[in-house]
């Protein structure tokens, strides 16, 4: 994917405090540029398939558009009364996410429509969740779930499971691969989409670690449509989808139900029900679980750790469940698709180097572990790759804030309340911040050959107190996925090049991922 260039290299001092102006130079809120409609009326028509030139499909060529025309700062107008403004500058990004106004959370306005669900179903959740929710109410959910998850000792306890599953999904690739010459000496394999796989895979270690069930996603009776595995990964997809279409506009779904609406109730749906399920299943061998916890027979899932805390009750767990079920499983998907693609394209550089550093730690990747030492220093390099991959396609475009002061931003005076949205994703992709910025380099982010970079570019997992909860276990599971895949297999690129993306609140390739596998000697 080409974007052009905008401005010429000029990398900066990195501080929050460049963006400030001297008081009588600020301009006004109604100064920032950017597009209003016709007559002021709104933006939102120009995202109607068919007739606007924008997608919401399509987000990152939208922001780049935006840049080219507006600058760094853009108001866009999106129905009368309802603006965005789009952040491009790394500083103005670091005075919004950094803001610690005394008494006050990071707030954002996401997942609008998921919120409205929620509440209206009383009798299943206490609160609409941690997606949506804001102010001191999500606080005192989060502070208390991310204990489970935030925690690196934590996260480590689930490592031998992750790797056990994904050794199990590297044994099970050979059979789903679509051989063109299985008789033939060649020894490669094509697979006309791995994404699915990977998906289940995904699934498959969330229902693991959080309930302590196996959900055999790889069963011929799982990988049926209609299967429990095959509908949940359909009802995440079909949420995420429904998220940007129901934020943005008129939201004419808070009166009737629209059919954007009515494809995200229905996913919920059988998503709530799964989960209820699922730790309703906890709750009945809970005691069970206890004594074989403490006899070492049994380890520890994150649903345990939640029901053992006397600060939560059971529709937050419920909740939260739901959530890890939404969020757990397309976003490492889609991450660790778009490194198998840049690793393709990369055989001779990247591919070579990762499969050098995997071979090290898996010397019989069949007899051999990733330990959490292995891959708190020996895998540098896997890190590397991941940390490039997340520059050049983020899980979503940027950030989103509702700013809680105001502040000066480029210049301009921007009020309290007003809707943040950062653009990481196109600024990561400028020459003003990256040397060759579209090139696949995961060297510039080892310790040896690291560049000077703006700590606000890559924040593919959000930003402070509101970044991702699941975010070290996403890393580890991925990090393991990539040392155990490039380990036993070289992959070629089979698909179209370039790939680019969907912007369905998460980011995800346009394309299947179509690989050529070729075994390693062991």
């Amino acid at each position: 994917m080409n974007f052009p260039r905008q401005f010429p290299i000029r990398f900066r001092a990195f501080t929050s405090k460049s963006n400030e102006t001297p008081k009588g130079n600020v301009k006004a809120f109604e100064q920032i540029p950017g597009p209003k409609g016709p007559l002021g009326l709104g933006n939102i028509f120009q995202y109607i398939p068919g007739i606007g030139r924008y997608s919401f499909d399509e987000l990152h060529r939208c922001g780049e558009d935006k840049y080219r025309q507006y600058g760094p700062i853009v108001r866009e107008t999106m129905v009368p009364g309802q603006d965005i403004v789009w952040l491009y500058d790394p500083d103005d990004i670091a005075t919004v996410l950094d803001d610690r106004t005394p008494g006050m959370y990071p707030s954002r306005r996401s997942h609008t429509a998921l919120e409205k669900y929620r509440k209206d179903r009383p009798n299943v959740y206490r609160t609409a969740g941690l997606l949506p929710t804001n102010g001191l109410e999500w606080w005192k959910i989060r502070s208390e779930l991310q204990k489970g998850l935030s925690s690196p000792q934590n996260v480590r306890n689930f490592l031998p499971a992750t790797d056990k599953i994904t050794k199990e999904f590297i044994v099970r690739l050979k059979p789903n691969l679509e051989s063109e010459s299985q008789n033939s000496s060649s020894k490669s394999f094509l697979i006309e989409d791995v994404m699915p796989l990977i998906s289940r895979l995904n699934l498959e270690l969330i229902c693991l670690l959080a309930f302590d069930v196996r959900l055999d996603s790889f069963s011929q009776e799982q990988m049926h449509p209609n299967s429990i595995s095959s509908r949940l990964m359909e009802s995440a997809e079909t949420t995420n989808s429904s998220v940007l279409p129901t934020d943005q506009g008129f939201q004419l779904w808070r009166y009737f139900e629209t059919p954007a609406y009515r494809r995200l109730r229905k996913a919920q749906e059988f998503m709530e029900k799964t989960a209820v399920e699922l730790v309703s299943q906890k709750l009945l061998y809970f005691n069970e679980d206890q004594q074989r916890l403490a006899s070492g027979e049994h380890s520890k899932s994150l649903m345990e750790e939640y029901l053992r805390n006397p600060n939560l009750e059971l529709n937050d767990i419920i909740g939260m469940a739901s959530d890890l079920l939404l969020a757990g499983v397309h976003t490492t998907t889609y991450s660790t698709s778009f490194a198998l693609y840049h690793l393709a394209l990369n055989g001779s550089t990247a591919q070579e180097r990762l499969f050098r550093e995997a071979k090290k730690i898996l010397p019989d990747p069949r007899e051999n572990r990733i330990g959490a030492a292995v891959l708190g220093s020996e895998a540098s390099y896997c890190r590397a790759v991941l940390k490039e991959t997340l520059r050049l396609n983020p899980i979503s475009i940027g950030v989103g804030r509702i700013l809680n002061r105001d502040h000066v931003l480029a210049g301009y005076h921007v009020p309290r309340g007003t809707v943040i949205v950062t653009q990481n994703m196109i600024s990561c992709r400028q020459e003003t911040y990256f040397r060759e910025p579209l090139r696949f380099l995961p060297d510039r982010w080892m310790r040896e050959t690291k560049e000077p970079t703006h700590p606000h570019l890559v924040l593919p997992f959000g930003h402070g107190m509101r970044s991702c909860i699941a975010r070290r276990l996403a890393e580890q599971s991925m990090l393991v996925l990539l040392l155990r895949l490039i380990r036993s297999f070289e992959i070629e690129w089979a698909g179209t090049v370039p790939m680019d993306v969907k912007t369905k609140l998460i980011n995800q390739p346009d394309q299947p991922i179509r690989l050529r596998f070729k075994p390693r000697p062991v």
